[in-house]
């Protein structure tokens, strides 16, 4: 907020100045870059999130967190018009990276003609909602001392299953498809097959790059490969740094093979596993084609194309 106070009173100033009409500073084409990371819950987001932070002032860029009342994914169609002009106008915040619990959308439906770049992370759909139930009743090691709302639930994930409780009910597992999804009714109307598949369009045609929890040092790699603007030094980061496996949810016990049993049976488990197995095997097919493995050790390649027969010949 303060940051946005001072900005707005630059340009006052600047726009009552003696000197003339204000001039425009372009910033230069590797600093006019914008990335959004519309993270999901309980994916090791923030322990992502805080490498971003750790390596902003090295690295020379800002992050911003994009706090939404109650963490609703979904903006209001005026915010969404403030949210596209702040992230694509506002020059004093370039390079950015703006981080949050919002659903994907679509610059394009804006008339922007520079988008951002968009990069998330997604996990097993069981593992995080287990995550997530323990999550609201224990809380984990990031802020341990906030009361969270299902605080002195001892029900365990097992039990809530068995008794058909809401919270971990097979609706609970309809998240990471409409967050990729994006902000159309149909995406949040839970088991749409149209929603799937315009998740499944989103990730390949307007994520640079998407990770899973379970392989996220290599997602960390290929992001420091393949934008080191802003993830240079990012992987040594990860592997020592001491914020890099923050936010263990606390309490948490494992769920038995029936309840996962009994999950599975349900439609939309199986729509959410399609999506993440189809997200994994993009991510492990980037993979692939970007590093290579030797004692046991992963390493980037190198450039592997090269420019020849250029005409006219130079003198």
């Amino acid at each position: 907020e303060r940051a946005i106070a001072r900005h707005e009173v630059r340009e006052i100033e600047q726009r009552h100045t003696v000197d003339g009409p204000r001039q425009v500073v372009m910033p230069d084409e590797e600093d006019d870059v914008v990335i959004i990371y519309n993270r999901v819950p309980k994916t090791a987001s923030t322990s992502f999130t805080n490498i971003a932070y750790d390596l902003c002032a090295k690295n020379k860029y800002h992050v911003l967190h994009i706090n939404t009342t109650k963490n609703n994914p979904v903006m209001s169609l005026q915010d969404q018009v403030r949210f596209v002009k702040n992230v694509t106008s506002w020059k004093e915040m370039k390079p950015g990276f703006y981080h949050g619990h919002i659903s994907y959308l679509d610059f394009a439906k804006f008339g922007v003609k520079k988008k951002p770049i968009y990069i998330n992370v997604i996990r097993d759909p069981i593992e995080r909602l287990v995550s997530y139930y323990y999550f609201l009743r224990f809380g984990d090691d990031y802020r341990p001392g906030l009361r969270r709302r299902k605080q002195g639930d001892k029900k365990t994930f097992d039990e809530c299953v068995a008794a058909g409780g809401s919270d971990c009910a097979p609706e609970k597992l309809w998240l990471q498809i409409p967050f990729f999804c994006g902000h159309s009714s149909e995406c949040w109307n839970v088991g749409s097959r149209w929603a799937l598949e315009q998740a499944k369009y989103n990730l390949i045609n307007e994520y640079f790059l998407v990770g899973v929890t379970e392989e996220l040092e290599d997602f960390i790699m290929l992001l420091e490969a393949a934008l080191p603007r802003f993830f240079r030094g990012a992987t040594e980061l990860y592997r020592t740094g001491k914020k890099s496996h923050l936010r263990k949810t606390t309490e948490k016990k494992l769920p038995t093979k029936e309840t996962i049993a009994k999950l599975q049976q349900s439609e939309i488990w199986k729509m959410e596993n399609e999506f993440y197995e189809f997200a994994l095997e993009q991510f492990q097919f980037v993979r692939a084609h970007a590093v290579r493995e030797k004692d046991g050790e992963l390493y980037i390649l190198a450039q592997n194309f090269f420019y020849e027969k250029i005409y006219p010949k130079s003198n």
